[in-house]
Protein backbone atom coordinates (compact mmCIF):
# COMPACT_ATOMS: atom_id res chain seq x y z
CA UNK A 1 0.00 0.00 0.00
CA UNK A 2 1.60 3.52 -1.16
CA UNK A 3 2.41 5.88 1.86
CA UNK A 4 0.01 8.40 0.34
CA UNK A 5 -2.81 6.03 1.11
CA UNK A 6 -1.80 4.53 4.38
CA UNK A 7 -1.29 7.29 6.59
CA UNK A 8 -4.46 9.18 6.00
CA UNK A 9 -6.03 5.88 5.90
CA UNK A 10 -5.18 4.59 9.41
CA UNK A 11 -5.59 7.80 10.56
CA UNK A 12 -9.13 7.54 9.28
CA UNK A 13 -9.84 4.07 10.64
CA UNK A 14 -8.79 4.84 13.93
CA UNK A 15 -10.91 7.55 14.04
CA UNK A 16 -13.78 5.38 13.15
CA UNK A 17 -12.79 2.63 15.41
CA UNK A 18 -12.79 3.91 18.40
CA UNK A 19 -15.67 7.13 17.80
CA UNK A 20 -17.58 3.79 16.94
CA UNK A 21 -16.33 1.94 19.91
CA UNK A 22 -18.24 4.26 22.22
CA UNK A 23 -21.23 4.11 20.46
CA UNK A 24 -20.82 -0.19 20.50
CA UNK A 25 -20.02 0.42 24.48
CA UNK A 26 -23.33 2.65 25.20
CA UNK A 27 -25.77 -0.17 23.57
CA UNK A 28 -24.43 -2.78 24.82
CA UNK A 29 -24.69 -1.40 28.42
CA UNK A 30 -27.98 -0.48 27.33
CA UNK A 31 -28.72 -3.91 26.76
CA UNK A 32 -26.76 -5.79 29.75
CA UNK A 33 -29.27 -3.74 31.87
CA UNK A 34 -32.56 -4.76 29.74
CA UNK A 35 -31.39 -8.36 30.57
CA UNK A 36 -30.82 -7.60 34.45
CA UNK A 37 -26.71 -7.90 34.72
CA UNK A 38 -25.45 -6.82 37.65
CA UNK A 39 -23.25 -3.33 37.62
CA UNK A 40 -19.89 -5.36 37.67
CA UNK A 41 -20.95 -7.34 34.85
CA UNK A 42 -21.48 -4.46 32.78
CA UNK A 43 -18.79 -2.86 33.58
CA UNK A 44 -16.95 -6.66 32.33
CA UNK A 45 -19.33 -5.95 29.37
CA UNK A 46 -18.55 -2.51 28.30
CA UNK A 47 -14.56 -3.08 28.82
CA UNK A 48 -15.00 -6.10 26.65
CA UNK A 49 -16.61 -3.78 23.91
CA UNK A 50 -14.22 -0.78 24.80
CA UNK A 51 -11.36 -3.39 24.06
CA UNK A 52 -12.96 -4.44 20.47
CA UNK A 53 -10.55 -2.08 18.56
CA UNK A 54 -7.49 -3.71 19.93
CA UNK A 55 -8.42 -7.09 20.09
CA UNK A 56 -9.31 -6.81 15.93
CA UNK A 57 -6.19 -5.37 15.83
CA UNK A 58 -3.84 -8.20 17.66
CA UNK A 59 -6.30 -11.26 15.95
CA UNK A 60 -6.03 -9.53 12.26
CA UNK A 61 -1.84 -9.57 13.08
CA UNK A 62 -1.80 -12.70 14.40
CA UNK A 63 -3.81 -14.47 10.79
CA UNK A 64 -1.35 -12.17 8.85
CA UNK A 65 1.54 -13.73 10.12
CA UNK A 66 2.68 -10.93 12.04
CA UNK A 67 3.02 -12.47 15.64
CA UNK A 68 4.78 -9.82 17.18
CA UNK A 69 2.47 -6.79 15.84
CA UNK A 70 -0.50 -8.76 17.65
CA UNK A 71 1.52 -9.72 20.94
CA UNK A 72 2.57 -5.92 20.96
CA UNK A 73 -1.24 -4.84 20.41
CA UNK A 74 -2.24 -6.75 23.55
CA UNK A 75 0.30 -6.56 25.90
CA UNK A 76 1.62 -3.17 25.05
CA UNK A 77 -2.20 -2.18 25.73
CA UNK A 78 -2.03 -3.76 28.92
CA UNK A 79 1.14 -1.42 29.58
CA UNK A 80 -0.25 1.56 28.28
CA UNK A 81 -3.48 1.28 30.58
CA UNK A 82 -1.82 0.93 33.80
CA UNK A 83 -0.01 4.25 32.75
CA UNK A 84 -2.82 6.22 31.27
CA UNK A 85 -5.79 4.42 33.74
CA UNK A 86 -3.84 4.29 36.93
CA UNK A 87 -1.13 6.55 36.90
CA UNK A 88 -2.32 9.47 34.94
CA UNK A 89 -6.02 8.89 36.70
CA UNK A 90 -3.88 9.46 39.96
CA UNK A 91 -1.96 12.61 38.69
CA UNK A 92 -4.86 14.27 37.31
CA UNK A 93 -7.77 13.67 40.65
CA UNK A 94 -4.84 13.63 42.89
CA UNK A 95 -6.06 10.61 44.38
CA UNK A 96 -7.66 7.48 43.46
CA UNK A 97 -9.32 5.80 46.59
CA UNK A 98 -9.35 2.30 47.03
CA UNK A 99 -11.08 -0.35 48.86
CA UNK A 100 -8.49 -3.33 50.31
CA UNK A 101 -11.22 -5.64 49.30
CA UNK A 102 -11.55 -4.89 46.29
CA UNK A 103 -7.83 -4.47 44.99
CA UNK A 104 -7.42 -7.99 46.51
CA UNK A 105 -10.04 -9.47 44.77
CA UNK A 106 -9.87 -7.85 41.44
CA UNK A 107 -5.64 -7.80 41.73
CA UNK A 108 -5.59 -11.49 41.84
CA UNK A 109 -7.78 -12.56 38.49
CA UNK A 110 -5.13 -9.39 37.17
CA UNK A 111 -2.22 -10.90 38.39
CA UNK A 112 -2.74 -14.60 37.98
CA UNK A 113 -3.79 -14.00 33.98
CA UNK A 114 -0.72 -11.56 33.43
CA UNK A 115 1.52 -14.30 35.03
CA UNK A 116 -0.18 -16.49 32.47
CA UNK A 117 0.50 -14.15 29.48
CA UNK A 118 4.31 -14.31 30.29
CA UNK A 119 4.81 -17.98 31.05
CA UNK A 120 3.18 -18.24 27.69
CA UNK A 121 4.85 -16.28 25.65
CA UNK A 122 7.53 -17.63 27.07
CA UNK A 123 6.83 -21.00 25.96
CA UNK A 124 6.04 -22.65 29.10
CA UNK A 125 2.88 -24.27 27.79
CA UNK A 126 0.85 -23.63 24.32
CA UNK A 127 -2.00 -21.37 24.12
CA UNK A 128 -4.38 -24.18 24.73
CA UNK A 129 -3.19 -24.22 28.49
CA UNK A 130 -2.35 -20.83 29.26
CA UNK A 131 -6.38 -20.23 27.65
CA UNK A 132 -7.53 -22.86 29.98
CA UNK A 133 -5.93 -21.61 33.36
CA UNK A 134 -6.78 -18.17 32.28
CA UNK A 135 -10.76 -19.35 31.43
CA UNK A 136 -10.92 -21.01 34.87
CA UNK A 137 -10.06 -18.01 37.15
CA UNK A 138 -11.80 -15.67 34.66
CA UNK A 139 -15.26 -17.59 34.27
CA UNK A 140 -14.82 -18.33 38.74
CA UNK A 141 -14.57 -14.12 38.71
CA UNK A 142 -17.50 -13.71 36.39
CA UNK A 143 -19.72 -15.93 37.98
CA UNK A 144 -18.72 -14.37 41.74
CA UNK A 145 -19.87 -10.83 40.03
CA UNK A 146 -22.95 -12.17 38.53
CA UNK A 147 -24.36 -13.31 41.90
CA UNK A 148 -27.53 -12.11 43.00
CA UNK A 149 -27.34 -10.64 46.15
CA UNK A 150 -29.36 -13.85 47.95
CA UNK A 151 -26.34 -15.96 46.55
CA UNK A 152 -24.08 -13.72 48.19
CA UNK A 153 -25.89 -13.81 51.39
CA UNK A 154 -25.80 -17.44 51.01
CA UNK A 155 -22.19 -17.94 50.28
CA UNK A 156 -21.07 -15.39 53.34
CA UNK A 157 -23.38 -17.60 55.67
CA UNK A 158 -20.89 -20.36 55.24
CA UNK A 159 -17.39 -19.41 55.81
CA UNK A 160 -15.18 -16.15 56.22
CA UNK A 161 -13.74 -16.57 53.14
CA UNK A 162 -17.56 -16.24 51.89
CA UNK A 163 -18.03 -12.70 54.13
CA UNK A 164 -15.29 -11.84 52.59
CA UNK A 165 -16.16 -11.99 48.80
CA UNK A 166 -19.76 -10.81 49.47
CA UNK A 167 -18.22 -7.32 51.49
CA UNK A 168 -15.58 -7.16 48.51
CA UNK A 169 -18.43 -7.54 45.81
CA UNK A 170 -20.51 -5.14 47.53
CA UNK A 171 -17.84 -2.88 47.61
CA UNK A 172 -17.27 -2.46 43.87
CA UNK A 173 -21.07 -2.64 43.19
CA UNK A 174 -21.59 0.12 44.59
CA UNK A 175 -18.54 2.07 43.06
CA UNK A 176 -19.84 0.69 39.63
CA UNK A 177 -23.17 1.95 39.90
CA UNK A 178 -22.65 5.46 40.27
CA UNK A 179 -20.58 5.45 37.60
CA UNK A 180 -22.19 3.30 34.98
CA UNK A 181 -26.56 3.26 35.56
CA UNK A 182 -27.38 3.00 32.04
CA UNK A 183 -30.99 3.14 30.59
CA UNK A 184 -32.55 -0.09 29.61
CA UNK A 185 -31.79 -0.88 25.70
CA UNK A 186 -34.30 0.13 23.45
CA UNK A 187 -35.87 -2.21 20.23
CA UNK A 188 -33.64 -0.73 17.77
CA UNK A 189 -30.49 -0.88 20.48
CA UNK A 190 -29.66 -4.29 19.56
CA UNK A 191 -29.40 -3.13 15.95
CA UNK A 192 -27.21 -0.14 16.90
CA UNK A 193 -25.06 -2.67 18.52
CA UNK A 194 -24.78 -5.22 15.94
CA UNK A 195 -23.86 -2.33 13.36
CA UNK A 196 -21.14 -0.50 15.75
CA UNK A 197 -19.62 -4.15 15.84
CA UNK A 198 -19.31 -4.43 11.99
CA UNK A 199 -18.00 -1.18 11.90
CA UNK A 200 -15.35 -1.13 14.31
CA UNK A 201 -14.06 -4.25 13.67
CA UNK A 202 -13.88 -3.50 9.79
CA UNK A 203 -11.92 0.13 10.80
CA UNK A 204 -9.73 -1.62 13.60
CA UNK A 205 -8.57 -4.49 10.38
CA UNK A 206 -7.73 -1.52 7.97
CA UNK A 207 -6.07 0.48 10.88
CA UNK A 208 -3.81 -2.64 11.56
CA UNK A 209 -2.77 -3.07 7.53
CA UNK A 210 -2.33 0.40 6.87
CA UNK A 211 0.25 0.92 10.13
CA UNK A 212 1.73 -2.45 9.53
CA UNK A 213 1.99 -1.45 5.86
CA UNK A 214 3.50 2.01 6.86
CA UNK A 215 5.80 -0.12 9.57
CA UNK A 216 7.04 -1.74 6.52
CA UNK A 217 7.86 0.73 4.67
CA UNK A 218 9.39 2.66 6.67
CA UNK A 219 11.83 -0.91 8.66
CA UNK A 220 9.55 0.22 12.12
CA UNK A 221 9.92 -3.12 14.17
CA UNK A 222 7.06 -4.90 14.27
CA UNK A 223 7.10 -4.57 17.96
CA UNK A 224 7.23 -0.98 18.12
CA UNK A 225 4.32 -1.06 16.08
CA UNK A 226 2.13 -3.35 17.91
CA UNK A 227 3.57 -2.43 21.73
CA UNK A 228 3.38 1.58 21.18
CA UNK A 229 1.70 2.28 17.97
CA UNK A 230 -1.41 0.46 17.80
CA UNK A 231 -1.38 -0.35 21.61
CA UNK A 232 -1.72 3.46 22.28
CA UNK A 233 -3.93 4.50 19.98
CA UNK A 234 -6.47 1.79 20.29
CA UNK A 235 -6.08 2.56 24.63
CA UNK A 236 -7.42 5.58 24.49
CA UNK A 237 -11.39 5.99 24.86
CA UNK A 238 -10.39 3.62 27.93
CA UNK A 239 -7.67 6.38 29.16
CA UNK A 240 -10.00 9.42 28.85
CA UNK A 241 -13.07 7.23 30.75
CA UNK A 242 -11.01 6.19 33.38
CA UNK A 243 -9.43 9.89 34.06
CA UNK A 244 -12.91 11.14 34.02
CA UNK A 245 -13.71 8.56 36.80
CA UNK A 246 -11.16 9.25 38.51
CA UNK A 247 -12.21 12.79 38.93
CA UNK A 248 -14.99 11.88 39.88
CA UNK A 249 -14.13 9.87 42.90
CA UNK A 250 -15.15 6.28 41.13
CA UNK A 251 -11.62 4.21 42.57
CA UNK A 252 -13.00 0.82 42.22
CA UNK A 253 -14.81 1.75 38.70
CA UNK A 254 -11.22 2.58 37.47
CA UNK A 255 -9.38 -0.22 38.45
CA UNK A 256 -11.83 -2.55 37.59
CA UNK A 257 -12.07 -0.94 33.70
CA UNK A 258 -8.33 -1.46 34.12
CA UNK A 259 -7.90 -4.94 35.50
CA UNK A 260 -10.87 -6.25 33.31
CA UNK A 261 -10.12 -4.39 30.22
CA UNK A 262 -6.29 -6.02 30.76
CA UNK A 263 -7.51 -9.87 31.45
CA UNK A 264 -9.84 -9.65 28.49
CA UNK A 265 -7.13 -8.28 25.88
CA UNK A 266 -5.19 -11.34 27.05
CA UNK A 267 -7.75 -13.93 26.98
CA UNK A 268 -9.74 -13.27 23.98
CA UNK A 269 -7.09 -11.23 21.82
CA UNK A 270 -4.31 -12.92 22.64
CA UNK A 271 -4.81 -16.66 24.01
CA UNK A 272 -8.09 -17.96 21.99
CA UNK A 273 -6.61 -16.69 18.62
CA UNK A 274 -3.18 -18.45 19.61
CA UNK A 275 -5.33 -21.52 20.57
CA UNK A 276 -6.40 -21.36 16.25
CA UNK A 277 -3.79 -19.38 14.51
CA UNK A 278 -0.36 -19.74 17.02
CA UNK A 279 1.83 -17.64 19.01
CA UNK A 280 5.15 -18.02 16.87
CA UNK A 281 8.16 -19.06 18.38
CA UNK A 282 9.23 -16.96 21.57
CA UNK A 283 11.22 -13.48 20.84
CA UNK A 284 13.26 -12.04 23.59
CA UNK A 285 11.25 -8.28 22.78
CA UNK A 286 7.70 -10.11 23.55
CA UNK A 287 9.15 -11.68 26.63
CA UNK A 288 10.32 -8.51 28.09
CA UNK A 289 7.29 -6.84 27.45
CA UNK A 290 5.36 -9.28 28.84
CA UNK A 291 7.47 -9.53 31.97
CA UNK A 292 6.94 -5.58 31.63
CA UNK A 293 3.37 -5.93 32.01
CA UNK A 294 3.73 -8.53 34.81
CA UNK A 295 5.84 -6.26 36.87
CA UNK A 296 4.01 -3.34 36.37
CA UNK A 297 0.86 -5.11 37.12
CA UNK A 298 2.35 -6.17 40.86
CA UNK A 299 3.93 -2.58 41.28
CA UNK A 300 0.61 -0.87 40.63
CA UNK A 301 -1.51 -3.63 42.93
CA UNK A 302 1.11 -3.10 45.90
CA UNK A 303 0.84 0.79 45.99
CA UNK A 304 -3.06 0.72 45.50
CA UNK A 305 -3.14 -2.09 48.60
CA UNK A 306 -0.78 -0.69 50.98
CA UNK A 307 -1.89 3.15 50.68
CA UNK A 308 -5.71 1.84 50.20
CA UNK A 309 -5.15 3.66 46.75
CA UNK A 310 -3.45 5.29 44.10
CA UNK A 311 -2.03 9.35 45.09
CA UNK A 312 0.19 11.20 43.08
CA UNK A 313 3.21 9.80 43.93
CA UNK A 314 2.49 6.25 43.10
CA UNK A 315 0.84 7.60 39.86
CA UNK A 316 4.25 9.25 38.95
CA UNK A 317 6.22 6.41 39.35
CA UNK A 318 3.76 4.17 37.46
CA UNK A 319 3.82 6.88 34.67
CA UNK A 320 7.34 6.95 34.84
CA UNK A 321 7.73 3.27 34.12
CA UNK A 322 5.39 3.94 31.33
CA UNK A 323 8.64 5.90 29.72
CA UNK A 324 10.82 3.64 30.51
CA UNK A 325 8.76 0.90 29.19
CA UNK A 326 8.72 2.69 25.99
CA UNK A 327 12.10 4.49 25.79
CA UNK A 328 13.36 0.64 26.29
CA UNK A 329 11.51 -0.36 23.63
CA UNK A 330 12.63 2.02 20.96
CA UNK A 331 16.24 1.19 21.57
CA UNK A 332 16.23 -2.42 21.34
CA UNK A 333 14.65 -1.22 18.04
CA UNK A 334 16.82 0.48 16.93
Amino acid sequence: MPVLLAAPLFALAACVSLSTSWLLVSRLERVGERLGLSEALLGMVAALAADAPEITSAITALANGQQRVGAGVVIGSNVFNLAALLGLGALVAGRINLHRRVVVLGGTVALWIAAVCLLTILGAFPPAEGLALTAVVLLGYLVLLGSDRRGLRRLSGRHRVGYWLRAAVVEEERELDAAIRPVPASAGDVGVAVLSLIVVVAASVTMERSASDLGARFAIPQIVIGGLVLAAVTSLPNAVAAVYLAMRGRGAAVLSTTLNSNSLNVAVGLLLPGVIIGLGSPSGQTTLVAAWYAGLTLVTLGFAYRHRGLDRLAGAVIVAAYAGFVAWLLAGAG
